[in-house]
């Protein structure tokens, strides 16, 4: 692709397991790219969205982490650096990727790179999250592999936490690469 085309909701995955005016109906939040069409440099930015204390503390304890800095206000306030809770890291990572997420079926997680928590977040805080597309090479006999950096921010904007997220993502025309590929 030459210009950056939206894809999200174009088509649909079309399951059998559903009426077929229901399948045919595009996806919410789904993207049908292929390694061709993601385009290095592209960003995009996310909705805002505040972290409260009920879904900080459900992520705490779903994960079991219950750390005085995320759980005990008493510790926090008293003998905490920070004087406040914090909200794990690790519910910044997978709330402030989820702002950016959609749902490609031709791509699938590879990993991530250079994860940090650069500044403390807060109940209460509003962030959100700037993902650009990096880099991008052949991998695969069927799947290329793009790295895409996730930047997620608070306030009005400290950046909090920077991470790379790799992808396999399968060819449109797995031919076009396979003098690209390197031996397995």
């Amino acid at each position: 692709m030459s210009e950056f085309q939206p894809t999200v909701g174009v088509s649909s995955t079309h399951p059998k397991t559903m009426p077929d005016a229901h399948a045919a109906l595009p996806v919410w939040n789904a993207e049908n790219w292929y390694y061709e069409d993601w385009q290095v440099g592209h960003k995009i930015r996310s909705l805002r969205r505040t972290i409260s204390e009920g879904e900080s503390m459900q992520f705490n304890a779903l994960v079991t982490d219950m750390h005085p800095y995320v759980a005990d206000e008493i510790f926090a306030a008293t003998e905490g650096q920070f004087g406040k809770r914090l909200v794990a890291g690790a519910f910044i990572f997978s709330a402030g990727l989820g702002l950016v997420a959609t749902n490609c079926v031709n791509a699938f997680s590879y990993g991530y790179d250079r994860l940090r928590f650069i500044k403390p977040t807060f109940i209460g805080d509003t962030i959100y999250t700037i993902r650009t597309n990096l880099e991008k090479f052949p991998k695969y006999k069927e799947l290329g592999l793009c790295r895409a950096s996730y930047e997620v921010f608070k306030g009005e904007g400290e950046l909090v936490l920077y991470c790379e997220h790799l992808q396999t993502v399968r060819y449109r025309n797995p031919a076009d690469f396979a003098a690209q590929t390197p031996p397995r």
